[in-house]
C-alpha cells in the first residue's frame, strides 16, 4: 500500500486494532505492529510517529529484510571511515537520523543474532557505537518495529532473544486480516474503484455488479488490503463501459492458457463436462439454426456457470478472446447472466 491509503473500514476488528494504536501513540515507548502482509503495518507505525509528541521529528524506516546480514548493523549504527572494505567515509546509521524521532523497523524477525544484541543495548542504554568506533552516542529514539511473525514461537526456537523481545513488546497492536474484517471488502472496493476511475477520466461510478461484488467479498484475500486493491483497479482499468457497473474480476494476473507449463505450473483452467445433455440427431433438427443457436447458448451457459460467471475466466476456458466471449453472450442475451440467488 501507498503512503496516501487512508484507514478505511468499520468493522469492529479493524477499528479495535486502530484505537489500540492512537492510545499508545503518545507514550514514549516501544510497540510491536504484527499483521500479515498487505494489512497496512507500515500505516500503523506512521499513525504512532503522527499523533505522538514525536510528530514533528525524523520518522526514518529501515526493511531489515532487505539488506545482507552484514550489511544490517552498519545501517543500523552506522560506520567510522575505514571500519571495513568499503567504508571509505564517515556514515550516520539510522538511529542517529532518528534521532528526536521514529525508528520503524520492518521485517524485525529477520535480525541476525549480532543485531538484535546490538538493538537491545541501544534500546536500554540509549546508546549507540559505530561500527569501527569505541566512543558511545547518545540517541532519543522511540522503536516501532513490525513483523508478519510470532515473535514467542521464534523465541522457544532460538531464533529471537527474549531479553528483546520484552523491551519492545510494551504494546503489540495486531492487525486483523482483510478476510476477518466484516464488511470492509465492499468499502475498500469502491474507495479504490473511484479513485482510479477518477484517475481514467470516468465521468461517475458505476460501482460492481453483485455478482462481481459477491466474488470480492468470498475471495480470502492472502495479500489483504494491498492484493484487493490490485484486483479492484486492474478490473477498473480493463473495463470498456464505464457507465455500466463492473462484471469482471480477476484474482490471478497470471491465469492465461498460455503462461508457460513448468514442472510447477498448474494446468489452465477448463470447462469440466456437465449432467450428460441429450445428442442431438439429424432426424431431430428441423431448423438446423436454431438447433445450432441453442446449443451455442448452452454451451456458454455451462461455461459461465463451471466460470462461476468470471467472464474472462469462461473466455479462456472456451478458447475465445475476451471480446468474442461477449459479442456472443450479447447475441444470446446473456451479457448480465448473474448465479441465482
Amino acid at each position: 500500500m501507498d503512503r496516501d491509503t487512508k484507514f478505511l473500514g468499520e468493522s469492529i476488528a479493524f477499528l479495535d486494532a486502530i484505537e489500540r494504536a492512537s492510545r499508545a501513540a503518545g507514550l514514549n515507548r516501544p510497540v510491536l505492529v504484527i499483521g500479515e502482509r498487505g494489512t497496512g503495518k507500515e500505516l500503523i507505525a506512521e499513525r504512532l510517529h503522527r499523533l505522538s509528541p514525536r510528530w514533528s521529528g525524523a520518522f526514518v524506516t529501515l526493511n531489515c529484510a532487505a539488506l545482507p546480514e552484514t550489511l544490517i548493523e552498519a545501517e543500523l549504527f552506522g560506520h567510522e571511515a575505514g571500519a571495513f572494505t568499503g567504508a571509505t567515509k564517515m556514515r550516520q546509521g539510522r538511529f542517529e537520523e532518528a534521532d528526536g524521532g521514529t525508528l520503524f523497523l520492518d521485517e524485525l524477525a529477520t535480525l541476525s543474532s549480532g543485531a538484535q544484541e546490538r538493538l537491545l543495548r541501544a534500546v536500554e542504554y540509549g546508546e549507540v557505537t559505530r561500527i569501527g568506533s569505541s566512543r558511545a552516542i547518545r540517541v532519543d529514539v522511540r522503536i516501532v518495529a513490525a513483523t508478519n511473525e510470532h515473535l514467542p514461537d521464534l523465541v522457544e526456537r532460538g531464533r529471537f532473544r527474549a531479553d528483546l523481545l520484552d523491551r519492545l513488546s510494551f504494546e503489540v497492536v495486531t492487525l486483523p486480516p482483510l478476510r476477518f474484517r466484516e464488511g470492509d471488502v465492499p468499502v475498500l472496493a469502491d474507495y479504490f474503484g473511484q479513485r482510479i476511475g477518477f484517475e481514467l477520466g470516468w465521468k461517475g461510478w458505476p460501482g460492481f455488479t453483485p455478482a462481481a461484488m459477491a466474488e470480492l467479498t468470498s475471495y480470502g484475500w492472502p495479500g489483504n488490503v494491498r492484493e484487493l486493491r490490485n484486483v479492484v483497479e486492474r478490473a477498473v482499468y480493463r473495463w470498456d463501459e464505464p457507465e455500466r457497473a463492473i462484471e469482471g474480476i480477476e484474482f490471478d494476473p497470471f491465469a492465461s492458457p498460455w503462461r508457460p507449463q513448468g514442472a510447477a505450473a498448474k494446468p489452465a483452467m477448463t470447462v469440466q463436462p456437465g449432467p450428460a445433455e441429450p445428442m442431438i440427431v439429424a432426424e431431430d433438427v428441423s431448423d438446423f439454426r436454431a438447433a445450432t443457436e441453442a446449443y451455442e447458448r448452452k454451451l456458454l451457459e455451462a461455461a459461465l456457470k463451471r466460470c462461476r460467471y468470471n467472464q474472462r475466466h469462461t473466455a479462456a476456458a472456451l478458447s475465445l478472446t475476451y471480446d468474442q466471449l461477449r459479442h456472443a453472450l450479447r447475441r444470446h442475451s446473456l451479457l448480465d447472466r448473474q448465479p441465482a440467488s
